[in-house]
């Protein structure tokens, strides 16, 4: 039993004992103690007042004296207001330190047998991924390394939007202005040739509206009856009527497509279990909205479409099937959340999608719940805010998005740039350098993008990014490559333990309790599915080592043989921890820099 778990349970008996009152375990709270207060751990006094019936002073202050005389490592309290701050020994903290934070497996936690879904990236066969896509993917990757370090089964899963009027956009300004062009004659990635003829036909529909409006049709009929958009309209229908032209069409434009995004995303380092595909699942969902019916949780309106009234939730009526029996959005999301279910059985499934999808996942969710799906509570939406760079918002039709694979380029070349300058990698191979460009200009770009918490919006500066200074993915993995070449330099030979009564410093303890904090961060940030809280604390790692590295004597000098290896130890989990967490992150650090 750890120091923490072991303070929680005695103060649910100090509550009994003293107050002769149940304290459920989940009422009790414990903080890290700030710094400017003696102590480690810090117990929140006041859920216990209502047992109490004592000024929050007096409460902390007994408790305390309790817990100093049933938990031996308790060596002293204070009370500051309703909160009681506790020195644990010194000695605690070294065995805890030698005898679990020394192991190769420290941080890793039990399988608990629970499976989870996380659906990310969801990306449309009409154009290349963008600055947006970028975000969607890193976070959906990432909380999926976050739910498997926590002990889940996890699988990811991609739902690609494969059909549609966006689609039969580009494969129309393809057939009229393509001249026959393919990735291999233009020299394109699949999916931005794809994306340019998207944005080629958003230009010539233009024109048609401009052109319609002159002669004196208001806007909302120009853009309906330009023959452009009636054309695309007429693809779709043939689409799905199976006409054998289009669908080869679809075909090959859609495989020009997987390919780019193959590419993209192993420059990404993501990947994906399943895929599933609109086009396979547009009609499903009509089962559901018979047996929604059949429930009395849908009704029919007069002209045959069914709908459900939700205006006692505070939401509002929704369609779930058109008069002419046709699907809509939440049709086909209602038929997939069962299919995914039947195929795999989870107890949780998370969906990974822009925040301007909120109120869609709200309704989707309630209507499963209301059709007694019993696996509906498992259902999340990971609702993320936009990005936005410092020139301001992207149009993915107008051609004015910041392309994916070009923002990789740009970010290796700036890393290549700024390592360069700093001219310490003049010795290395031409292979070794390229690599590490890579690393550096990846670890930055999904650092900058995964240390903020996904509900906010965030502006992405790629200058910004690459710093190897600050809270930035570049100075941790500088930090990484430190320790590991200190490690070298001093022969280092891990596992050998030193007395427990060894001298440590402030920092020393510090960055020991620090340290012992990882697999509750771990636990902390896959329940909030935050990388966020995650990527912060190892920046507070690397900034820890960085402040021990620069108070104590150089390492590799130290006489004293027991305190040389304490301090290659000390560093050795630091390392470990370091790279453990940045590759949940989904970040390679490098052995040197």
């Amino acid at each position: 039993m750890n120091i923490q778990q072991h303070i929680i349970t005695a103060t649910v008996n100090a509550v009994k004992e003293l107050y002769q009152q149940d304290l459920p375990e989940s009422q009790v709270s414990l903080q890290d103690t700030r710094s400017e207060f003696e102590g480690e751990i810090t117990i929140v006094v006041f859920p216990v007042v209502r047992f109490s019936k004592k000024s929050p002073e007096v409460t902390a202050t007994e408790l305390g004296e309790y817990l100093k005389a049933h938990i031996e490592e308790v060596t002293a309290f204070n009370v500051v207001k309703g909160f009681l701050n506790l020195s644990i020994a010194t000695t605690y903290w070294v065995d805890l330190f030698q005898t679990d934070l020394l192991k190769e497996e420290f941080g890793t936690i039990p399988s608990t047998g629970k499976k989870v879904m996380v659906e990310y990236s969801s990306p449309n066969t009409n154009k290349p991924l963008h600055l947006g896509h970028v975000r969607n993917n890193l976070l959906g990757y990432s909380v999926s390394e976050l739910l498997k370090a926590n002990g889940a089964e996890v699988f990811k899963v991609n739902l690609v939007n494969d059909r549609g009027i966006h689609i039969c956009k580009s494969m129309l300004a393809w057939q009229k202005w393509g001249n026959g062009e393919t990735p291999e004659s233009s020299g394109l990635k699949g999916d931005h040739l794809v994306g340019k003829y998207y944005v080629i036909f958003d230009k010539e529909y233009k024109k048609e509206i401009e052109t319609l409006k002159e002669a004196g049709q208001t806007e909302d009929e120009a853009k309906k009856n330009a023959p452009l958009i009636k054309e695309a309209q007429a693809m779709l229908l043939a689409w799905e009527a199976g006409d054998e032209a289009v669908i080869t069409l679809w075909k090959k434009m859609n495989g020009w497509v997987y390919d780019g995004f193959a590419v993209s995303y192993k420059n990404l380092g993501v990947d994906f279990d399943q895929y599933y595909y609109e086009s396979n699942t547009y009609l499903l969902g009509k089962d559901t909205v018979e047996e929604g019916l059949a429930k009395g949780v849908f009704f029919k309106k007069p002209d045959g479409s069914v709908w459900i009234d939700l205006t006692e939730d505070g939401l509002d009526q929704k369609l779930v099937l058109r008069a002419d029996g046709t699907s809509v959005y939440i049709t086909q999301d209602l038929g997939t959340a069962q299919m995914k279910f039947d195929d795999f059985k989870m107890d949780e499934s998370i969906y990974v999608v822009g925040n301007e999808q909120d109120y869609h996942f709200k309704v989707l969710f309630l209507i499963l719940d209301k059709l007694g799906k019993s696996w509906a509570k498992g259902l999340y939406h990971l609702s993320y805010g936009m990005v936005d760079l410092p020139s301001g918002k992207m149009k993915s039709r107008e051609g004015t998005v910041v392309d994916a694979d070009d923002l990789i380029a740009e970010m290796i070349a700036t890393a290549k740039q700024k390592t360069e300058a700093l001219g310490k990698v003049d010795h290395f191979e031409e292979e070794e350098k390229a690599s590490l460009y890579y690393k550096i200009g990846m670890g930055a770009l999904k650092y900058f993008l995964l240390k903020v918490e996904p509900k906010k919006r965030l502006l992405f500066d790629p200058a910004e990014s690459i710093d190897f200074q600050g809270n930035t993915g570049p100075f941790i993995q500088y930090t990484h490559a430190r320790i590991k070449s200190l490690l070298s330099k001093a022969d280092y030979k891990k596992g050998e333990h030193v007395a427990n009564d060894i001298e440590l410093s402030a920092t020393e303890l510090e960055m020991i309790i620090l340290l012992s904090g990882y697999p509750a961060e771990i636990a902390a940030a896959a329940k909030a599915f935050s990388p966020a809280s995650l990527a912060n604390y190892i920046y507070e790692v690397a900034k820890m080592f960085n402040k021990f590295y620069h108070e104590i004597p150089p390492i590799v000098k130290e006489e004293n043989a027991a305190m040389k290896q304490h301090r290659l130890n000390l560093s050795w989990v630091t390392a470990n921890i370091l790279k453990s967490g940045m590759r949940i992150l989904g970040i390679e650090v490098p052995e040197r820099m």
